[in-house]
């Protein structure tokens, strides 16, 4: 632009031409201006990259950092150090040379726009810098599979670019929905050969293809291990789309379409609707699940572990919007499983069968089911299977094809879920399985032989049979007799049978197989009965005989031949008897009967018996009739065996025919049943059986030697089949009892009931009383039961020792065999009373009862003195007390009023107690009690706090002297005991002006002055103390010098502290009343001591 205004200016200014020369100047100078600009906006060439994608050529490619315009680019390489540098022109930054052996230098020129060399660049390329990049694939098709959801994939390997075979490796990524979400990404192998080979790969997937769009992309990785340059992947194809039916505009619908799946599959069901529509829920069967959105006209939903659908399948229903639905249906079944046990046989020739197991049902049906096929190789000919699905035995005909023997089976087994199959080679020959024999029929006219016959519908001309037949009988085992005879075209075969017992019942019947290659029998015909002729018995009847008791008679037994031995049925017996050939009796005894009697008298023979049928006579059975002495004949015990009972015994070398054991069969309401067994002479012992023996039942044996000149007894043996436990406990009673024993005696049991040997007695004891709900002594538990075992049989009495006396006690005896314990029999019992221990139980509580009774009356009398002083102590009669004196005057005219008339009265002890409390006022006569918190302590006492004194009192002389005092108390004097009488009683102080009253007629008896403590003590008193209390007030009637002051409670005492004493009135050295209580004193409560000794506990008793 800048060049054109440059010439425009110059036109208009070329009019000008002073002008002129400055014009040419100016544009020279832009055209180098421009050219300097052109040169220097173009860059070197940088950043060469060469890269191959067949190993032959290579395509390199740079960068120019130009911002200007410019011309072609020179290109020129060596292939090598020594070639000549090729060279070509280029507009493009790529060009394609081939790859070089080892290395190429490569320079590159780019010219400007005026053709000029502006940029050039040179580079030397070694071959590992050349990097390997397989072309891009490219996908020839996608090709989608509704029905089962699979996409097949196909593409070109480019196999003809390379110069020699190469592994090659392809990634397929496979996507969904229009977002493009990678569902999976797989890897492909494949060989490159030198041409170009279309590739396929199928895959399945578990959304049906109609939900939504899928797609597919390939690259590819080519393995080169010759090439030392970098390689890699090469670029993803180009996207291929498989259009789903939610972009079609009229797709709607529920996919997939009546499908099968495998049970335990996860199932993605999807429901595409129409525009404008919308899906309110989604059901599989009943339930109802959650949808997953997959695009905006089509939804899903997945079922996870799908189970087995009944045969109608399960349903799927899409409920939309405007009340309409889609729907399908789903069949949920098992693949089918290998067939087992496959086997193919013929039965005749024209048909092979085969049979197999199907193992698991798969649960399809209908056009779904299972369907199987027999093919065989050798012929090539296929046979499609017709076969039940509810039979557990799948069956399939192949024809007999003419000279085939051989036939190679491939059994196919194929449903919408899966196929499989079983192989089987078969030579038809060896697999012949016969059809059953029919019309068995069996003839004949002898006793010891038959005739079969029968007849096979099947053709057997080509091989041997080989026939069974069963012969079987009420009496003897099951036989097998096989028959081989040559095979016939639906033929009748016969065959006989000898050997047969006379008069017996047989059953027959046949079975047949292939005789050279036994495959399998076939199945038994149906049973055919016959009886054979009768024949004369196989031998004589075995017999016994026994002597009566007389010896007058013989009693003849013979056992029943059996059926093997009659040959027939038995009718009768012949019985004779006959002395050295001399018939002597002879009789014919019709059965049932198995004995009769012979009347011999005193003599000997010997007795023959013989069997006879329809058919004849049995061989003759002999035995004599002499019965040998017998010394010591002992009897044994046998032994229980369960099932029989063992005897034993010694050899006795001179019996030469052997032994007999002969036993009864009895019971109580049956006569005894003989029966006998016999046994060789080099037999010691025999185990006896019988179906008549009974459990608990005692047998007894008898042991017989046979010689030549007759029979011995030997030994006799009792026992048991089976011991039980005695039936009841033996019968027992109390003889005897004491205090401390109790005599028991008891019986026999009887045989019958002892049900075996009897070992011994159980006595069992205990404490107890009669009560019928108490379990029995055995099952009680009780710790104090104590048994005693007595194995001594012939003892029949127990003494029981350390009892206790009068105690009920509580006894069980039982009787026991080996087979265990009989029920008890139970007594109570109370012993009796222990006489000796109740006399003790007396006597000694007498004993000690007399014995404190002594040692008490010991100890009163030795402390009667004290107890006299402590419960009963002496109270003085105030009535009778002359301690106070008052004038005459106011006692007269009154013989009720005793307190102040002075008698002679016994001495006593006086108590005075005083304290410096305020006395209260008193009137009249009446007195206060003492103050209620003072405590008066024990004789004895050293208490600083009481303030007490016990001082000596005398009463008056007066002319009635007691006479004789008691030698133990003191002569004239006592002990008086003064409570504080001043506490209680003050002196009534008299106004000025009052006239002076007679205190003794107005107020009573008052105490006149307070004595003070210091004029107690004898010691410390001055004379002037002494005529102070001879003018001072009211004393008391004796000599004060006379009291006793020694008593420690006394005021006047040393060991007395009490400094406010006082006399008061005179009470007993026992008692704390006052002689003359006040009123108030008697209604109030008495003072409490806080003190306490052992004569305190007497004292305050209430008007003492």
């Amino acid at each position: 632009m800048l060049e054109v205004a440059v010439l425009k200016t110059s036109r208009r200014m070329w009019k000008n031409s002073s002008l002129h020369c400055l014009v040419a100047l100016v544009l020279l100078c832009l055209r180098s201006l421009i050219y300097s600009q052109e040169i220097g906006s173009l860059g070197h060439p940088q950043n060469l990259k060469c890269v191959t994608h067949n190993l032959r050529k290579m395509i390199c490619a740079w960068d120019v950092s130009s911002k200007g315009r410019h011309g072609q680019t020179y290109f020129c390489y060596t292939a090598n150090d020594f070639s000549t540098p090729e060279c070509f022109k280029t507009k493009e930054k790529r060009v394609e040379i081939p790859v070089p052996e080892s290395s190429t230098k490569i320079t590159i020129t780019i010219n400007g726009i005026s053709e000029t060399a502006v940029a050039t660049g040179e580079f030397e390329i070694h071959k590992k810098d050349i990097s390997f990049v397989p072309l891009t694939p490219r996908i020839l098709s996608l090709t989608p599979d509704f029905s089962t959801s699979t996409l097949n994939l196909k593409w070109s390997d480019n196999g003809s670019a390379f110069p020699y075979g190469l592994d090659a490796f392809w990634q397929i990524q496979i996507l969904r929905k229009e977002a493009m979400e990678k569902v999976t990404q797989v890897n492909y192998y494949s060989k490159l050969t030198h041409e170009d080979i279309i590739l396929s790969w199928n895959w399945t997937s578990d959304m049906p293809l109609e939900c939504t769009s899928h797609y597919a992309k390939i690259r590819s990785y080519v393995n080169v291990t010759q090439f030392v340059g970098p390689t890699s992947w090469s670029d993803w194809s180009p996207v291929e789309e498989v259009p789903g039916k939610d972009t079609d505009p009229n797709g709607s619908g529920v996919f997939p379409q009546d499908t099968v799946v495998a049970v335990g599959s996860d199932v993605t069901i999807c429901c595409v609707h129409k525009e404008g529509q919308w899906i309110k829920q989604m059901m599989y069967g009943p339930e109802v699940y959650p949808m997953i959105h997959l695009s905006s006209r089509s939804s899903a939903i997945r079922v996870l572990n799908a189970s087995a659908s009944d045969t109608s399948g399960t349903n799927v229903v899409c409920v939309l919007s405007q009340y309409e639905m889609e729907g399908t249906v789903l069949f949920v079944g098992y693949a089918p499983d290998i067939p087992q046990n496959l086997i193919c046989e013929t039965s005749n020739f024209l048909i092979i069968k085969c049979t197999w197991e199907p193992g698991r049902p798969s649960g399809l049906y209908g056009k779904r089911r299972t369907e199987y096929s027999l093919f065989d190789r050798i012929s090539g000919k296929n046979v499609s299977c017709e076969v039940n699905e509810m039979n557990r035995e799948r069956v399939c005909g192949f024809p007999v094809l003419a000279d085939q023997k051989t036939y190679d089976f491939i059994l196919g087994v194929s449903n919408p879920i899966g196929q499989t199959e079983s192989s089987l080679l078969v030579d038809l020959t060896q697999r012949v399985h016969p059809k059953t024999p029919e019309k068995l029929t069996v003839y004949g006219n002898s006793s010891t032989s038959v005739r079969l016959r029968w007849f096979i519908n099947s053709s057997f001309a080509e091989i041997r049979l080989l026939c069974q037949i069963e012969i079987s009988s009420g009496h003897s085992e099951r036989k097998l007799h096989n028959v081989s005879m040559p095979g016939g075209k639906f033929s009748t075969y016969t065959a006989q049978l000898n050997t047969l017992h006379p008069y017996t019942k047989y059953h027959f019947r046949v079975r047949c197989s292939a005789a050279d290659h036994f495959w399998k029998w076939s199945d038994w015909s149906r049973i055919e009965e016959h009886t054979t002729m009768e024949a004369p018995p196989a031998r004589g009847p075995d017999i016994w005989r026994e002597r009566s008791p007389s010896g007058k008679s013989l009693k003849i037994f013979w056992k029943p031949l059996s059926l093997s031995e009659a040959n027939g049925k038995i009718v009768s017996h012949k019985v004779s008897c006959s002395l050295l050939e001399t018939p002597l009796e002879y009789e014919e005894i019709i059965e049932p009967s198995n004995s009769t009697e012979i009347k011999l008298g005193k003599n000997d023979c010997v007795i023959t018996v013989v069997a006879k049928n329809h058919a004849g006579l049995s061989p003759p059975s002999r035995i004599t009739s002499v019965e040998l002495p017998s010394d010591n004949v002992k009897t044994d015990r046998a032994v229980a065996m369960g099932n029989g009972i063992y005897i034993s015994w010694n050899s006795y070398p001179n019996m030469t025919c052997g032994y007999i054991v002969k036993w009864c069969h009895s019971s109580v309401t049956e006569p005894c049943s003989v029966d006998w067994q016999k046994f060789p002479s080099n037999t010691t012992d025999a185990v006896i059986k019988s179906a008549q023996f009974r459990p608990g039942v005692r047998y007894n044996f008898s042991l017989y030697g046979c010689k030549s000149s007759g029979y011995q007894l030997l030994k006799n043996i009792t026992g048991y089949m089976k011991e039980l436990p005695p039936k009841r406990a033996p019968n027992f009673t109390v003889e005897e009892t004491s205090s401390d024993s109790i005599l028991v005696k008891w019986e026999d049991i009887p045989i019958e009931d002892c049900q075996g040997f009897l070992e011994g007695y159980r006595l069992s004891f205990a404490k107890g009383e009669k009560d019928a709900l108490k379990p029995r002594l055995s099952e009680s538990g009780n710790p104090e039961l104590k048994v005693k075992n007595i194995t001594d049989l012939t003892k029949k009495s127990l003494k029981i020792l350390d009892l206790q006396g009068k105690t009920s006690y509580q006894l069980d005896l039982q009787a026991y065999t080996a087979g265990g314990l009989s029920p008890p029999n139970s007594l109570y019992v109370v012993t009796k009373e222990d006489s000796v221990g109740l006399i003790i139980a007396i006597l000694i509580p007498v004993a000690v009862v007399v014995l404190l009774g002594v040692m008490a009356s010991i100890f009163c009398y030795r402390k009667r003195e004290w107890i006299k002083e402590t419960f009963y102590p002496e109270i003085p009669n105030p009535e009778n007390s002359k301690a106070l004196q008052f004038q005459k005057n106011i006692c007269e005219g009154s013989k009720t009023l005793k307190t102040l008339e002075m008698n002679p009265c016994t001495p006593n002890s006086v108590e005075v107690v005083e304290t410096q409390s305020a006395a209260p006022k008193i009137e009249d006569t009446e007195m206060m009690s003492p103050v209620p918190d003072t405590t008066v302590p024990e004789d004895g006492s050293d208490s600083e706090t009481e303030n007490h004194v016990v001082v000596s009192y005398c009463p008056p002389i007066i002319e009635e002297e007691i006479s004789n005092p008691p030698m133990d108390e003191p002569v004239g004097s006592s002990q008086v005991v003064y409570i504080d009488i001043q506490s209680m009683y003050q002196p009534q102080i008299k106004p000025e002006g009052e006239p002076e009253i007679d205190l003794v007629t107005t107020a009573g008896y008052k105490p006149q002055m307070q004595l003070p403590i210091s004029a107690l003590k004898m010691e410390s008193r001055s004379p002037a103390g002494e005529e102070f209390d001879k003018t001072t007030g009211y004393r008391p009637q004796a000599n004060t010098s006379a009291w006793n002051m020694d008593t420690p409670d006394s005021p006047g005492s040393v060991g007395s502290n009490n400094e406010n004493a006082s006399f008061g009135s005179p009470c007993s050295i026992n008692s704390r009343q006052f002689l003359l209580p006040s009123k108030d004193e008697e209604e109030s409560p008495k003072p409490s001591n806080t003190g306490w000794s052992f004569s305190h506990f007497f004292q305050n008793k209430p008007n003492d």
